[in-house]
């Protein structure tokens, strides 16, 4: 499985950005697909997660209510909607999948992600 992030870019604080995370080499039916992000010498941190099984999603307390994480199974596509993006949001995103889709985390960041993307920045002036 390969995936592709883009989306990532440049933006005033109080914006928004969607960034894309398309898969290639098999379909994600059963998979949990996941954002993470890392900042500059930070810790790589969870953003939000989503079951393509049933569709659950899965959100960090830093990002609820602001980012939304969706789907397109048909283009094996997975969104992280972001709104009203703040400094600190700045970091590499990252998408990962992990196959095992039976398996329940009540932690998403503690799944076992197989496959990752080489990440897009995210970038928010104040």
């Amino acid at each position: 499985v390969q995936l592709v992030e883009s989306g990532g870019g440049l933006v005033q604080a109080g914006g928004s950005l969607r960034l894309s995370c398309a898969a290639s080499g098999s379909t994600l039916d059963d998979y949990y697909i996941a954002w993470f992000r890392q900042a500059p010498g930070k810790e790589r941190e969870g953003v939000s997660c989503i079951s393509l099984s049933d569709g659950m999603t899965y959100y960090a307390d830093s990002v609820k209510g602001r980012f939304t994480t969706s789907s397109d199974n048909a283009k094996n596509t997975v969104y992280l909607q972001m709104h009203n993006l703040k400094p600190e949001d700045t970091a590499v995103y990252y998408c990962a999948a992990d196959p095992r889709g039976w398996l329940y985390y009540s932690d998403f960041t503690t799944r076992f992600y197989d496959y990752w993307g080489q990440g897009t920045q995210v970038t928010v002036s104040s």
